[in-house]
């Protein structure tokens, strides 16, 4: 598409209307235009910057443009050195040339980014003038001063810092491009460079990631939500926040509106059309994409996304590339074994988290059953109530606090609590009551009543402070019902937890990454376990050895595989969740099933009998050629003291 073309799509040859003039750049003034006078003056301060340009010899050569190359690929490799995924902001990116742009994607990229494009230098005073009036009417930041060509020398070869020296070097390096390349192939090279989110660069991508089509077939309404995104990619990105970027979206088209660039009917017809959002497709080559995602939140949250974007890195996770194939083989067979049993639900999701307990390493991680299908990270990113699984966390704090053993005596016996203004009478599975018995039983049964005694009696907030030192840090409110798992948890946050039981009261952070080293070898991230003792040995101990008896003689009888485990079952009200978390002294493992959307599964579905039995799946294959070991008992550790009041 030539230039020509493109002038006479983003700028109509009939005048604009006089109540528009100002936004639109285009003042009546004395027979001649505010817009006349800016080219006038951007060429008075061209011809200075030109001047000053002498004094900046040692800015890069705008000529090797021609010869861009991106930043370094960074490869993601598993425990023993495979190759599982390559990121690489090239291989994110397809260059295209500007007839290959949708006309409706430039016009929109144009007016919210510079208008004036093809009638400045590269810089430009009136764009300048113009975002200050478009700003304070709009009570915030809507729209910038930079030119698009002072953006794409910015986005290559300056660093963002907002110095004076900066912007001036800035300033000279656009006009040398804008000396030495068209205009249309500097919109051409910026609609390439620009990063659109999620890691996509340059306009084709972008397109593919959002709307499943090509940058040459987008349509109005799908090209201001794109231009909308360029200002703040992941802020406004429909995969996060979708009625924001629809709030955003209406601000390109009114502005386009509002400079004669499209009609108010079509401006307001683009604003209803329905889109057809797609996926982030970033990762969709990656062997393991789980395992990308989550090593991916792990790099942004600690070198933030520009270096991580940026690449170069050489990192090598924790995960087993064979044992992540049967992780991911356990909870596909799962699902089909749960729809054949009779469960109905439209979101049916699995998710599973093994983490070994020695150095608190992921092992495994499966966030969903069909990757293609939804990107979401169940085992990392959805927060759902454990129901009993939670309470192996209240029977420890009353072992700890030397109160308790398992052979303490609790009633199963109906009874109410004042829960604020409210009362609280909890409730057995089933609605039957046993009456004394030790807490070993209780919790073999998973008897809810107990549970909520005991919890009263040790303080919900000290169950509260002994979740945080063993990793879980989701909101947690100090309710009667907590120890019946009224708050939400990840699969992540339960393995790791249940990880520090295994190992007997040692914690370390669960991490994805074990190393992370730049392309010459110099290390960036060293995460050599550095376990901490944050439980009593004895508490835990005890503890370990009523969870074994779930398993032998419980509700989780379906886990047994032949060798020394422990491990809880969950099923929470209206079965919308059902858990099995348990360990071996080499493995601890989480298994949620629930529904997207929250819907209940059905009656009868519940973590012992449907949950466990892909827990066992799962444990048998990953355990087939380790030695079976046992836990440590209670004999090798005092049993701590009761504690007083105020401790």
């Amino acid at each position: 598409m030539s230039s020509s073309t493109i002038r006479q799509q983003t700028n109509p040859n009939r005048p604009p209307s006089p109540k528009a003039s100002f936004r639109q750049g285009v003042i009546k003034v004395a027979g001649g235009t505010v817009l006349s006078l800016s080219l006038l003056t951007s060429s008075i301060v061209a011809g200075g910057l030109v001047g000053l340009a002498i004094s900046f010899r040692n800015l890069p050569d705008v000529r090797s443009l021609n010869n861009y190359a991106p930043p370094e690929t960074t490869y993601i490799y598993d425990i023993k050195g495979r190759l599982l995924s390559r990121l690489h902001e090239e291989a994110n990116r397809e260059v295209i040339t500007l007839d290959y742009m949708s006309p409706e994607l430039k016009r929109a990229v144009l007016a919210i980014e510079d208008s004036h494009f093809y009638y400045h230098h590269g810089i430009n005073l009136t764009s300048i003038a113009r975002a200050l009036w478009v700003n304070y009417k709009s009570g915030g930041v809507v729209e910038g001063a930079s030119t698009i060509t002072m953006q794409l020398v910015k986005n290559i070869f300056l660093s963002t810092d907002r110095t004076f020296n900066r912007k001036l070097s800035e300033a000279v390096l656009s006009l040398r491009v804008e000396q030495v390349f068209d205009k249309d192939k500097i919109l051409e090279m910026y609609l390439n460079n620009i990063y659109w989110g999620h890691n996509n660069y340059g306009a084709q991508t972008a397109a593919e990631s959002y709307f499943n089509k090509p940058a040459s077939e987008l349509n109005l309404a799908e090209s201001a939500l794109m231009a909308g995104l360029i200002q703040a990619p992941e802020t406004y990105s429909p995969f996060v926040n979708y009625s924001k970027s629809k709030q955003r979206q209406a601000m390109v088209l009114d502005r386009m509106r509002d400079l004669g660039w499209i009609s108010a009917q079509k401006a307001e017809a683009a604003k209803k059309e329905p889109l057809g959002i797609g996926k982030p497709t970033a990762w969709q080559n990656s062997k393991l994409p789980y395992v990308t995602d989550t090593v991916m939140e792990e790099l942004e949250d600690k070198f933030g996304q520009e270096v991580t974007l940026k690449g170069g890195m050489r990192i090598q996770t924790s995960v087993d590339y064979y044992l992540q194939l049967k992780a991911k083989e356990s909870v596909e067979k799962g699902y089909r074994n749960l729809r054949q049993w009779g469960i109905s639900a439209k979101d049916l999701q699995v998710a599973l988290v093994a983490v070994d307990p020695r150095t608190h390493f992921i092992k495994a991680i499966v966030g969903g059953v069909d990757y293609n299908k939804s990107q979401l990270n169940r085992a990392t990113q959805s927060r759902r109530q454990p129901g009993s699984s939670f309470k192996p966390f209240v029977y420890y704090t009353a072992f700890a606090s030397g109160k308790f053993t398992p052979d303490s005596i609790v009633n199963d016996n109906p009874v109410s609590f004042r829960d604020g203004k409210n009362t609280y009478s909890p409730k057995n599975y089933g609605g039957n009551y046993k009456g004394p018995m030790p807490i070993r039983t209780a919790l073999i049964q998973s008897r809810n009543v107990p549970a909520v005694i005991i919890g009263s009696k040790v303080g919900v907030s000290k169950v509260i402070e002994i979740c945080r030192r063993i990793g879980i840090k989701s909101p947690l409110q100090a309710v009667t019902s907590l120890p019946l798992g009224a708050g939400d948890v990840t699969p992540l946050e339960m393995a790791g937890a249940y990880a520090t039981f295994a190992n007997n009261g040692w914690y370390s952070k669960p991490t994805a990454i074990v190393r992370i080293t730049d392309s010459l070898g110099n290390v960036l991230l060293d995460n050599t376990p550095k376990p901490q003792l944050v439980l009593d040995p004895w508490a835990t101990a005890n503890l370990t050895a009523v969870l074994q008896g779930v398993i032998t003689s419980g509700t989780g009888r379906a886990a047994k595989i032949d060798r020394p485990a422990a491990g809880k079952t969950g099923t929470t009200d209206s079965e919308r969740n059902v858990w099995f978390v348990g360990y071996v002294p080499q493995l601890a493992t989480a298994v949620w099933v629930g529904d997207d959307a929250n819907r209940t599964l059905g009656r009868g579905v519940t973590g012992g009998g449907n949950a466990a039995p892909i827990w066992r799946d799962f444990m048998k294959q990953a355990m087939a050629n380790e030695p079976i070991k046992h836990f440590s008992t209670t004999s090798k550790f005092p049993r701590p003291k009761v504690q007083k009041k105020g401790n």
